[in-house]
């Protein structure tokens, strides 16, 4: 029973995958991914999210964050 209430809650939830780098080329090796269950702040400057672990990641940059956010 429990597996179909959690089979029919996944249904409505979303998950996220982020990949932070900070310089302009992804796929090096400063590149950070995260998974998340729900964006906060998305701005050009500002990005704040909760992880599956409900911890809160919090990036800022006065020239600009380079991310990408992917609906899974």
């Amino acid at each position: 029973m429990k597996k179909f209430l959690d089979w029919f809650i996944s249904l409505f939830v979303y998950r996220y995958e982020i990949t932070v780098s900070f310089n302009n080329e992804y796929g090096d090796g400063d590149d950070r991914v995260y998974m998340s269950k729900k964006i906060i702040v998305q701005k050009e400057n500002h990005l704040k999210f909760r992880d599956l672990d409900n911890k809160t990641i919090e990036y800022r940059s006065a020239g600009g964050l380079n991310y990408i956010i992917e609906l899974l």
